[in-house]
Order: C-alpha cells, then structure tokens, then sequence
C-alpha cells in the first residue's frame, strides 16, 4: 500500500478516527460526546510530535509525509468538528433561523481559515527545515489546534448561562478563531511549562465535560 508506515504516525491516525466519530455524534445531536472527541484529539495531538521526534533515522520523504498528515489531520479535527458541532448545535437548541444561518457562514469561515493556515504552515515548514532545521520556535498565526481547548471549555460553561447567550457565543467563537488563525502574529510554541498548563487545563475540562455526560 501507499505511503509511509510506522510507529509515529499511529497515534495521529487514532486522532482522526476519534474526530470522525466526533462528527458522527454531531450530526447525530450528540454534542456532549462529540466535545469530548474533540479534546481527546487534542490530546493526541499533544503527544504526536514527541514522538515523531524518536525517529531518528526518518528519510526526506518520510518526514514531509508527516507533515502532510498532520495538518490533513488537523482540517477533520480542529477544523471540521468544532464547525459541525456550532452549527448543529443551533437545531439541537432549537434556534431561530437568523442564528442557524450565521452559524453555518460562520463555521464555513472557520474551516476555510484552518484551511488556509495549515497549508500555509505546511509550506513554510518544509522551507525551515530545509534551511535551518531543528525544531520550530514558534508559529505565524494561532495554531489551529488551540480550538481543542478552547471550545470544549466554552462548551462546558454554556449550562450556566441563557442557550441563547450561549449560542451566540459559540458562533462568535468561531469568527474569532477564524481571524486569529489567519492573522500574521508570532505565536511562541509552548515548551515545557506551557504544556504542563495546557495538561492541566485540559485534565480539568475532561473532568467537568465527563461530570456533565453521566450526570
């Protein structure tokens, strides 16, 4: 068969498959399920690139297949999901059809920018590490993978205030993400403390997503 195989590139494919699931709860009307798909992506996304980084004795055409994937990866996962979930969401909660209609130019909006800045990244990644190498201090624009805690944690908070508040919210979310994934900003990548802080707020959220769906 067709392309690279490996231990490094599992736990992005597990990535994937738990996003379409994802989605299939979204669509499904299973919103609750489909936010914690969402942040277990995160999580392994998390973790993809250290291991990645065990590999020592990758090729030229293996490496630029990893980036490939990942970011192919990231437009169902941090990109697709979040927007089904935002506009499903408006006939879950029975919203008016003004809101559904922003709702889905809304979650067209953002995964056209996730679009736009993974591809970018990808090209300006194979040009560094053609140039420079080693590993990237930081990133033009914010990382579309910062939708993985972000909007379950507004999806956590949305029962403790009026659906329609809510609702707005998430839409606005998802304009805003949109904008920041495009917009020509340094964004410093998370090192050691960083992603101990990311760990913990992400713990937390799976605590309070997890509360939620067996209760």
């Amino acid at each position: 068969m067709i392309g690279f195989y490996n231990y490094t590139v599992i736990l992005t494919y597990i990535s994937l498959l738990i996003s379409v699931q994802g989605i299939y709860f979204a669509t499904d009307g299973q919103l609750l399920p489909a936010m914690v798909c969402l942040l277990t992506s995160g999580v392994c996304d998390m973790f993809d690139g250290m291991i990645a980084r065990t590999r020592k004795k990758s090729t030229d055409e293996e490496k630029r297949f990893g980036i490939q994937l990942d970011s192919l990866c990231d437009i169902v996962c941090f990109g697709v999901l979040p927007a089904v979930v935002g506009v499903k969401a408006m006939t879950v909660y029975e919203m008016n059809s003004v809101m559904r209609v922003t709702a889905c130019v809304a979650g067209g909006l953002f995964v056209l920018c996730a679009l736009i800045r993974l591809a970018y990244f990808n090209v300006t990644e194979e040009t560094r590490q053609a140039t420079e190498g080693g590993r990237r201090k930081a990133y033009a624009g914010v990382p579309v993978t910062t939708v993985a805690l972000v909007f379950p944690l507004v999806y956590a908070l949305m029962p403790f205030v009026d659906m329609t508040i809510a609702m707005w919210a998430y839409t606005a979310l998802l304009v805003v993400s949109a904008v920041c994934f495009v917009l020509p900003v340094r964004v410093p990548k998370p090192q050691g403390v960083g992603k101990c802080v990311m760990g913990v707020i992400g713990l937390a959220e799976v605590g309070l997503l997890f509360w939620q769906l067996f209760t």
